[in-house]
């Protein structure tokens, strides 16, 4: 398990809502856990949030990476009798839409509605099933009768989430919604907090970014990377398990939850500093997996490596089961072993570190 202060942090975290588009309550949270062991904490226009650490002016920086904001669903229409149909935000699947309760966030608090769901009596396919539904054939009931009834407390454009939140399946599996990519905020958090306790064996600088907008392009990491420019970025994201039945290993390669951590080959990710990262696992004993990119990464080192002459990174990512739904589910064990291994990695670069090939 987690030590007290930091599963209070994590549980916090993943279950404050933070739509693509509209994270500032989840940064909110972020910052405020940052402000207690960093030396200075900001955000940029659109929300994505800093945090530093400094030991000097004259060594290289290294940028720890996460995206703070998670699918999700919008305000698309209003009918007139009240039912409110959806949009998605980012990745969100509408296969699995239908009969899950929704909070809609209003600009006073939220409103709760159910996912409507003809009943199977009432369905042509009396079997069930059926074709994957466009998200505009989804509706929600937030209990109204009328379209006036409605707009006094919902409007076009809020976002909307799944109620789903954190549960523990035992103390080591953790699942619900958000895990992608809530939890990596928690792990570059973690990593900082372990850096500022032995900040005396600390060469480099530190910033921890929390990016907005990863699941509709990496914008906020663009943004951020671009105006900060450091030496190197050691980026986390959620990762497929893909232990569970029907899928193609060959295809999807093999990944274990409880494995630990995967290291990720190609693409963005630089090999030098990937190297390092393989020789500190293996000197710190910490278990990894490994995985191959082909084209892109589909995380947020993508929009960061190419940034004006090129930011040297790499991915290392938490094993995920079930990614973008409401049951996403991870365990603590790889968790624990990627904040060592993000953590020994700063300690083990030099002040005037550098990558090249």
């Amino acid at each position: 398990m987690l030590d007290k202060k930091a599963q209070s942090f994590l549980e916090t975290l993943i279950i404050t809502p933070s739509p693509t588009g509209y994270e500032s309550a989840g940064q909110k949270v972020w910052k405020e856990y940052l402000s207690g062991f960093s030396d200075k904490v900001e955000s940029d226009s659109y929300g994505s949030a800093l945090a530093r650490i400094q030991t000097n002016n004259d060594v290289a920086t290294v940028m720890l990476e996460a995206h703070a904001d998670e699918i999700g669903m919008v305000v698309q229409h209003i009918s007139d009798d009240g039912f409110v149909t959806l949009n998605k935000l980012g990745g969100s699947d509408s296969t699995i839409a239908r009969g899950k309760k929704v909070y809609i966030y209003n600009k006073r608090g939220r409103v709760t509605g159910v996912v409507g769901n003809t009943a199977i009596h009432l369905q042509e396919n009396k079997n069930g099933g059926g074709k994957q539904p466009a998200w505009k054939d989804i509706f929600v009931d937030i209990g109204v009768s009328s379209k006036e009834e409605a707009l006094e407390m919902v409007q076009i454009g809020d976002p909307v989430t799944y109620t789903d939140e954190i549960e523990f399946l035992n103390d080591e599996i953790i699942t619900g919604r958000a895990l992608d990519n809530r939890i990596g905020g928690f792990v570059i958090a973690e990593a900082m907090r372990n850096l500022k306790k032995r900040k005396k064996d600390l060469k480099v600088n530190v910033l921890a970014l929390n990016a907005v907008q990863e699941e509709v392009g990496g914008f906020g990491a663009r943004m951020m990377s671009y105006r900060h420019m450091p030496d190197s970025a050691i980026v986390t994201d959620v990762t497929h398990a893909t232990d569970t039945p029907g899928i193609n290993n060959k295809e999807h390669g093999t990944v274990k939850l409880g494995g630990g951590p995967s290291i990720q080959h190609g693409g963005a990710n630089h090999p030098a500093l990937v190297s390092l990262i393989e020789k500190v696992a293996e000197k710190k004993k910490i278990s990894v997996q490994h995985e191959a990119t082909s084209v892109r990464t589909g995380t947020d080192t993508d929009s960061i490596f190419f940034q004006r002459t090129g930011i040297p990174s790499a991915l290392i990512s938490l094993p995920l089961r079930y990614m973008h739904s409401p049951v996403e589910t991870a365990s603590l064990h790889d968790l624990k072993a990627l904040i060592e291994l993000m953590t020994e990695t700063v300690l083990a670069m030099e002040p005037d570190q550098a990558f090249s090939v």
